[in-house]
């Protein structure tokens, strides 16, 4: 990742000159520093820095009018708060407001500079995320497989095509946030699922609620064990599986979704097939925060 220029907004000296020693101490380069409305857009407009620091009290104004305003000069030029105060009011204005992310004071510096990273992550990082997510996923659904039942299915018909999908009976689909979002999808029949379904539960499921919760925390599992993987490959992906949602019946389609990456695969297993399919958009991802 590229070096990154800061400046910081405060009224107060201290926190400023706080601000200052940790970011610098963390590899960050501050170019400049301001305490009012005024000489915020003086210091953006000379120093063009890459992200700013805003506190929320600023004497005449606050930091939403100052973020506004450095989003006239430049509009990709992020900004997160670094504030005592944090409130729901704060975080939806703030929000409305295109402000990247917040921290509370007191910041944690690794917490501060995992903030930034997350949010300055460029190009690089989503080729990152692009090189390594198949194969973790893949290796995360064996590792289940193998863990749950004694097997490891056989991964064919491997593709990266964005297609709408056509459940065999059953879909479960997960979202992923973090610093890129996503979507998660597995796929099979209700024969495959009532076989797998008998095996882990060691006798015939009670009914059908049954197999697809079972069916539910596999995928679950599955996924959740893959973006851990990814986040201790880079801790800035801070990715997350939000729960699941079950679809089932005849005729379910899946509309592919606005995705930059996917990758999609067959699953042999002892009880039958089950279909995967991830992907990753870049997006404006997760809103940032270390609270």
């Amino acid at each position: 990742m590229k070096n990154v220029n800061i400046v910081i907004v405060d009224d107060s000296p201290f926190q400023i000159a706080l601000l200052r020693d940790l970011l610098t101490e963390n590899g960050f380069n501050v170019v400049g520093e301001a305490s009012s409305l005024e000489e915020t857009i003086e210091v953006v407009t000379n120093t063009k820095p890459d992200l700013v620091t805003m506190d929320m009290t600023i004497p005449g104004t606050d930091g939403f009018e100052c973020t506004r305003e450095i989003h006239k000069i430049n509009s990709n030029i992020k900004v997160i708060i670094v504030s005592s105060m944090m409130d729901d009011e704060i975080v939806r204005k703030a929000r409305k407001t295109h402000v990247s992310g917040y921290a509370q004071k007191p910041v944690d510096a690794e917490e501060l500079t995992l903030l930034i990273n997350r949010v300055m992550a460029d190009e690089e990082l989503f080729s990152e995320l692009d090189g390594l997510y198949s194969a973790v996923f893949r290796e995360a659904l064996l590792d289940v497989f193998n863990k749950l039942t004694k097997t490891i299915p056989e991964v064919t018909n491997e593709n990266n095509e964005n297609v709408e999908k056509v459940s065999k009976g059953i879909s479960i689909v997960m979202g992923v946030i973090g610093k890129y979002s996503g979507r998660i999808i597995f796929d099979a029949s209700f024969e495959t699922a009532q076989k797998m379904s008998g095996a882990l539960l060691k006798r015939d499921p009670k009914n059908n609620e049954e197999v697809l919760n079972v069916m539910s925390e596999i995928a679950n599992m599955a996924a959740g064990n893959a973006c851990s993987m990814i986040n201790k490959k880079n801790k800035i992906f801070g990715l997350r599986v939000a729960p699941p949602t079950t679809f089932h019946g005849e005729s379910i389609n899946i509309s592919k979704a606005e995705l930059e990456i996917i990758y999609s695969a067959n699953a042999k297993t002892q009880f039958g097939d089950l279909s995967i399919s991830i992907g990753f958009g870049r997006g404006e991802g997760e809103w940032m925060s270390i609270i």
